[in-house]
Formats: C-alpha cells, structure tokens, sequence
C-alpha cells in the first residue's frame, strides 16, 4: 500500500508523473490512499478538479478531501491540514515542508528557485506517521481504518538514530508543537539554526528565541527575501530585525524562495517539518515534524545552512533601514495580525 497526504497536488506535470504512477502500482494491486486539503487545493493556481478526481478513482487511486469547502465558505478558517507525509507498505516514510508541484524544481518567475527540504525514514517510527495519517483519513473517510490493517509486514529495524514523531491535532493536543519548539530552544546551550519560510512566531516562541540569546546561544535565523504570499514577509521582517536587536543572527536568503522549515541545535538534534514559525501552524492547523536526535543528520542539515549563508544578506541596521518607510510601516501593520496569520 501507499499512503500520501499532502497540503495540495497541483494539477501539473509533476502530479501528472506521479499519479500515472500511483496508477500503475494501483494495476499491480497495490492499495493507494492520497489525502488533500481543501483549501489548500483551490488556493493554489492549477488545483485537481472533479474531472481529475474520477478519473482518478476509476484508476485505482483513492482520494479524499480534508475539509472541503462548503457553505458558508469558512470552514477553512479554523483549520487545514498542512501536513506532508508519505508510508509505503508501513516500512518506508517521508516528511517534510514539500507539496507536489513543478515549481519544486523549476521555480517561479517572480521569485526565482524554490528551496525545500524533506526527510526519508526508515524503521519503527515509521508507524507515528502511519497512525498520523490514519488519523486524518478516517476522520474525513470515517472507514476506521487502523494500523493492524495496513500494515502487512513487520517494520524494518532502525539504524539507532532516535527519531520522534511530533502531531499537532487540533483539539487533541494543540499546544504541542509550540511546547517542542519552546523546550529545544529551551535546551540550547551553544547554537541555534533556524530556516523557516513564513516567519512570523508567536509571543511564546519569540521569548523563547529572546531567553536563548541572552544565555549567549548564537541564535541564528534564516529567512526567505522573496515569497510567495504578500503581507507576510513584511512581519517577518518587522519581527526579525526585533529578534536581531535583541541579540539573535538574521541572514536574509537571497537565492529564490526557501520553503524549508528546520531547525538545529548545538549541532546535536534537529528538526525537519511541515510545520512554519507562525499562528496558523502552531494555533490552527494539522502539522507533523520529525525530531532527529543524531549527530550525523544534525551536521548534515547544518552544512546547507552554512553553504546557504554564502548566498544571503546579515540583517544589520543599516540593511533594514534599506527597506523603504513604506515597506517599514506594512511590517509594522502586518505584525500586529502575527495571532491570526
């Protein structure tokens, strides 16, 4: 079996490519589950329709909607199911912040490359994002589907490497993700390194980064300097450059769009997620991350975040007073929205 679940599939060549796929293994009797949200379909620019998705089942693969859009139209509001996540016969899984999309690997003409990162797992923490997924299938599906159904072989064994599998579900544990961000942050004693595309954190989590650098942790952020959603960006900033007076190292990407949400600290644990620095993350919404507790994956994580500083701007003073009264004053505007967006 194969069991998908992703924030949207845009209507391209890139799903084109995998559903083919998923129908073809579908053919050799493999069972196909694939999840979307909704919202987070008919948000994007090229989202699947009712044509794609008959067509879809008549070759065998599944589909279901979380939360579809009804009226009155503000069902989405309240929360969307951002997750990523992806179980193959219950042995192999992959998270992350990617969505199934061209521009993954072509980028978009207004801002250049997409960057983004995901995670491929083997072994017993496999079955977290198996019953993660589950989760949300029957809540949309109500098959009550479970893992003893699924899972027709034995998982893998691990490689040693101590992997935990953190959910935000809405209403089960909604504080959970900010308390895992809260306590690694908590926990640093030498280093932080933090990329996240949507940066705008709440109170909590900005006290947190605050406490950090005062304890003489080098808090360093790294942030998009295009984006693909308007408004946000301009907080991001307006918060970022709070952050970096109060101690904290921003570096301001300057190489396309950086999707990626992950975290290192003291070059021990990390993290790699769905999950962005923001409210609707961390107030609202379905989001999974894998915390990795490894040297090695640590490293390795800190190495594109050392190559990625070659191709950014330090936010300084004078770098921020570069942005135009106007931009200053939006991101001024726009963060008082930081509970909400």
């Amino acid at each position: 079996y194969i069991h998908l679940e992703s924030f949207n599939y845009r209507s391209d060549s890139i799903a084109k490519e995998l559903f083919t796929l998923l129908a073809e293994k579908a053919k050799e009797g493999v069972t196909i589950k694939a999840l979307f949200d909704d919202f987070g379909n008919l948000s994007n620019s090229r989202p699947l329709r009712k044509e794609h998705l008959k067509m879809l089942a008549e070759r065998g693969v599944e589909m279901a909607r979380f939360s579809p859009i009804r009226f009155p139209y503000i069902n989405h509001v309240f929360c969307r199911d951002h997750q990523k996540i992806v179980v193959i016969d219950g042995k192999v899984g992959y998270t992350g912040g990617m969505n199934i999309a061209d521009y993954y690997i072509n980028g978009l003409p207004e801002i250049g490359p997409w960057r983004d990162m995901h995670i491929r797992i083997e072994g017993p923490a496999v079955q977290y994002l198996e019953k993660a997924f589950l989760g949300v299938w029957n809540k949309e599906t109500h098959e009550g589907l479970k893992e003893g159904q699924v899972a027709h072989d034995t998982l893998c064994e691990g490689s040693g490497r101590r992997v935990a599998i953190v959910q935000r579900i809405p209403k089960v544990c909604p504080e959970i993700m900010r308390e895992a961000y809260i306590a690694a942050l908590d926990a640093a004693e030498r280093k932080v390194q933090i990329i996240n595309p949507y940066f705008t954190p709440t109170r909590k989590v900005r006290n947190a980064i605050k406490r950090a650098a005062e304890r003489g942790v080098r808090v360093e952020i790294m942030i998009p300097g295009k984006s693909d959603i308007s408004f946000t960006p301009d907080a991001g900033f307006y918060i970022a450059n709070k952050l970096r007076k109060a101690g904290a190292h921003i570096y301001v990407f300057n190489g396309g769009f950086h999707h990626s949400k992950i975290m290192m600290v003291d070059e021990r644990f990390c993290t790699v997620g769905s999950t962005n620095l923001n409210s609707r993350s961390l107030h609202y919404d379905y989001e999974i991350n894998a915390f990795i507790l490894d040297l090695p994956t640590t490293a390795e994580l800190g190495e594109v975040f050392q190559n990625d500083k070659l191709n950014s701007t330090i936010m300084t003073r004078e770098e921020y007073k570069k942005r135009s009264v106007w931009r200053r004053f939006v991101g001024w505007f726009a963060h008082l929205f930081t509970p909400v967006i």
